[in-house]
């Protein structure tokens, strides 16, 4: 018998029907309570049923733009100008497919993702699956503490390590939200990427002197030295995230249940639009961090900026007060959004492939300590990011290709089953993703 998922995952269940009477402009319909989950929702209006069909993919995306993008974004801008200008665009349609993917897998088959890995595979190897799945849980916090203890010093001037306690508290206060449904965390969430949206925006605008000719050009796929190799593998990393593989199957799974294959072929087509829109904003803001490291770092020779802190300094310098504040309010947004979705990702994953949960406080204590002990000694903080991305891209294919093996069976999947064509184009983004880890030991050991 399966026990009931963690708290944490119950918070993310849509509440119980309404009365027809407490609808938005009901008038005690005794037709409404027989209406299907989504066809309540679409009952709220042209405008209103549809946005409260999106969501999950926004939350995902959250962790598409934490603080280890910044990391490798800005090294990548300023070491080597437009030539990495492919791999974000690379690595944001290989997101836009992934979470496509988890997230339809949640919705034909009632169960996340690691809940189907332990339906299909051997115990033995679900244990090693849910072990790397910390591993990379581990990696995560990593980035996302150390980045919003960042954006908390640039603001304030606060000590790294007492920054990085606030964090803890600050994301404990976003996933508290969970207890009050699904869709006030989904919008505090959203609120926050935008936040980081605006303040890139503002950057960019402010920044100027961008190239089109050389972003053009940075799409032609091209590399320059290990170095060059290195930020790449760190950018896919930073971009598609093992943790959020999962995580977004546990957003849809339960969100709005259909009723039959017909409404799950209508939920299934704004999930399209939700990881178009949600992960869109994403590689936008990607890219963006990378052009305004490009303008006033590559161009101005200082090619050697290689840190967030670096890289807020220059802004202040170079442009103004104004630019370095929306930087880093955009860095903090960016790191307590990503580590609350970090966290409840976590939990989905103990809860999925081993049938145990423990209290967040717990996990937040063994996942965030990492990030601690590097705040507290000192370490470089950028450079942690980057190889913490790096990390993340060594777990992506023990991520994916378990995601691209249950979606093309029909007997989980039923009507929604992959497309030849899907599993092919899938099992080739696995198979760049692998051999460019391959090709890094490689470099780095026999090189």
């Amino acid at each position: 018998m399966t026990p009931p998922p963690p708290p944490a995952a119950e918070a993310l269940l849509p509440p119980p029907p309404a009365a027809a009477g407490a609808l938005p402009g009901g008038g005690g319909d005794a037709a409404l309570p027989t209406l299907s989950p989504l066809r309540r929702v679409r009952a709220r209006g042209a405008i209103r049923g549809r946005i409260a069909l999106l969501g999950p993919a926004f939350v995902a995306s959250v962790a598409y733009v934490d603080p280890g993008n910044f990391a490798t974004n800005i090294s990548a801008g300023a070491k080597f100008g437009y030539l990495l200008v492919w791999v974000i665009v690379m690595a944001n349609l290989m997101a836009m497919l992934v979470q496509y993917l988890s997230a339809k897998a949640g919705l034909a088959s009632g169960r996340n993702l690691p809940e189907l890995c332990r339906e299909s595979f051997p115990r033995a190897t679900n244990f090693g699956l849910w072990i790397q799945a910390e591993i990379v849980a581990i990696s995560t916090d990593l980035a996302e503490f150390v980045g919003a203890a960042i954006g908390l010093h640039l603001l304030f001037g606060i000590g790294l390590f007492p920054a990085g306690l606030i964090t803890a508290v600050v994301a404990f206060a976003i996933l508290a939200l969970e207890q009050r449904g699904y869709r006030r965390f989904e919008l505090a969430i959203a609120g926050l990427l935008g936040l980081v949206g605006l303040g890139f925006l503002y950057d960019f605008v402010v920044v100027g002197h961008h190239s089109a000719a050389g972003i053009a050009g940075g799409l032609l796929p091209g590399l320059h030295g290990s170095e060059s190799l290195l930020l790449a593998i760190g950018i896919i990393g930073a971009t598609v995230m093992p943790h959020v593989v999962y995580l977004h199957s546990a957003l849809t799974q339960r969100r709005i249940e259909p009723r039959d294959d017909g409404e799950r072929r209508e939920l299934l087509r704004f999930i399209r639009i939700d990881c178009g829109l949600g992960l869109g904003m994403a590689g936008i803001i990607n890219l963006a961090m990378l052009c305004i490291a490009v303008a006033i770092f590559n161009r101005t020779g200082n090619t050697g900026v290689d840190s967030i802190e670096g890289a807020h300094h220059g802004l202040s310098t170079l442009v103004g007060g104004g630019a370095a504040l929306a930087f880093a309010v955009a860095l903090l947004a960016s790191g307590l959004s990503s580590s609350s979705v970090g966290t409840y990702a976590g939990q989905v994953v103990m809860q999925g492939f081993i049938r145990r949960s423990i209290p967040l406080f717990v996990r937040r204590a063994v996942t965030m300590t990492p990030a601690l002990v590097v705040l507290a000694l000192g370490l470089p903080t950028t450079a942690t990011l980057v190889i913490s991305q790096v990390v993340l891209s060594f777990g992506i294919p023990f991520a994916l290709v378990p995601l691209i093996l249950v979606t093309r069976r029909a007997d989980l999947m039923g009507t929604l089953v992959n497309r030849c064509a899907t599993t092919v184009a899938a099992s080739l983004i696995a198979a760049v993703i692998i051999a460019l880890n391959v090709f890094l030991i490689y470099d780095t050991l026999l090189g």
